[in-house]
């Protein structure tokens, strides 16, 4: 058996949830320039996950969910997920982002699981709080070490994709090593870099 780990947010998906989420309640400038100095690495992710979340306050849950489930996806995000599966892979996704989306988006790429982070909702409204598996900068790799434990997969038998600075930690236990459309900091500990936005790029590299 073998494993694959994708990271959601602009590497399954094309942009940021936060992103999205902030632009319908006014506050795109301000979460955007938290969430790029935390992709750059220059803030520690669990501190950035709380400030942006909390401009979020107010929003209509059912908004939320809309917005989340109508996100766009990367070009060959569908077509690499079913070439890795046909290659015997075990596929799932590890995102800093949030349930409401890689919920829906694990069935609609057919993940096999998916691990994120809960926004708090409190009368249909977001409270501007969040909680969950991935909140911090050693989260993916943390979780990354559990799932080959849980299912016997080496490091030699594990490949991670991602973008950012806190796809870092998963690197550590994975043997194939993809930047995708990254920040300078995840190129420098990867053994593969894509700078074209297609995932299926990924398969040049796959045997």
């Amino acid at each position: 058996m073998k494993l694959a780990v994708f990271d959601f947010d602009s590497t399954l998906m094309d942009g940021e949830t936060i992103d999205f989420l902030a632009q319908e309640c006014g506050k795109t400038t301000e979460v955007a320039t938290i969430t790029q100095r935390a992709m750059e690495g220059e803030l520690d992710f669990y501190q950035s996950l709380i400030l942006r979340v909390r401009f979020l306050k107010g929003l209509q849950e059912h908004r939320a969910k809309e917005i989340c489930e109508n996100l766009p996806l990367n070009n060959g995000a569908k077509e690499i997920i079913g070439f890795l599966k046909d290659k015997g892979y075990k596929v799932v996704c590890f995102s800093g982002g949030f349930s409401l989306a890689t919920r829906h988006f694990s069935r609609v790429l057919g993940l096999d699981a998916d691990f994120s982070n809960i926004l708090h909702i409190r009368n249909g409204e977001l409270t501007g709080e969040v909680g969950g598996e991935m909140m911090f900068e050693h989260s993916k790799g943390e979780m990354l070490l559990r799932l080959q434990n849980l299912l016997g997969i080496s490091i030699e038998n594990t490949l991670c994709v991602g973008d950012g600075a806190n796809d870092l930690s998963m690197f550590a236990y994975a043997s194939t090593r993809i930047a995708f459309c990254a920040k300078p900091k995840l190129k420098a500990a990867a053994n593969i870099i894509i700078d074209t936005q297609d995932l299926i790029e990924i398969a040049k590299y796959i045997d």
